[in-house]
C-alpha cells in the first residue's frame, strides 16, 4: 500500500568543522611566514561594573608573508602547525598606513601611535 511516487530520504546535512573566523592587527612581523595577532575586547569588572581592556595573543600562519606591522587581519583556526600557531590568516582587510617599525613595535593593539611632533625640530 505504499505509494511509489515517495522520494527516497535525503542525508543529514554535513557537519561544519567550527572553525572561528575573528579580526585582530598585525603587533610582530619579524618571522618568516609568521605573525603575532592581537584581538582586543572589552570585559566588565565582575564587582565594579567598569569594561577593563582586554587581548588575546594569537600566532598566525601567514604562507605568501603578505601581511605586515599594523595590518588589520582576518585570522581562522586551524590545525596546530607548530608548538604555538593554531591560526591561519585568511585575508587583510586593511593594511596599515605607512608607519616607522620604532613607533609600532611594542605597541598595543589598537592604540594609536603617536605623531613626530614638530617640537623636536624647533630647538
Amino acid at each position: 500500500m505504499a505509494d511509489a511516487t515517495t522520494t527516497p530520504p535525503t542525508p543529514a546535512p554535513a557537519k561544519t568543522t567550527g572553525r572561528r573566523i575573528v579580526t585582530g592587527i598585525v603587533t610582530r612581523d619579524k618571522s618568516d611566514k609568521t605573525r603575532r595577532v592581537e584581538i582586543q575586547r572589552l570585559v566588565r569588572h565582575p564587582k565594579y561594573g567598569k569594561f577593563i581592556k582586554r587581548r588575546t595573543v594569537c600566532y598566525v600562519h601567514d604562507e605568501a608573508n603578505a601581511s605586515h606591522l599594523g595590518d588589520t587581519v582576518e585570522i581562522q583556526e586551524s590545525r596546530p602547525l607548530s608548538r604555538t600557531k593554531r591560526w591561519t590568516l585568511v585575508k587583510v582587510t586593511i593594511p596599515a598606513v605607512s608607519r616607522t617599525v620604532a613607533n609600532l613595535e611594542g605597541a598595543v593593539a589598537g592604540s594609536t601611535v603617536p605623531e613626530a611632533s614638530g617640537a623636536a625640530d624647533a630647538k
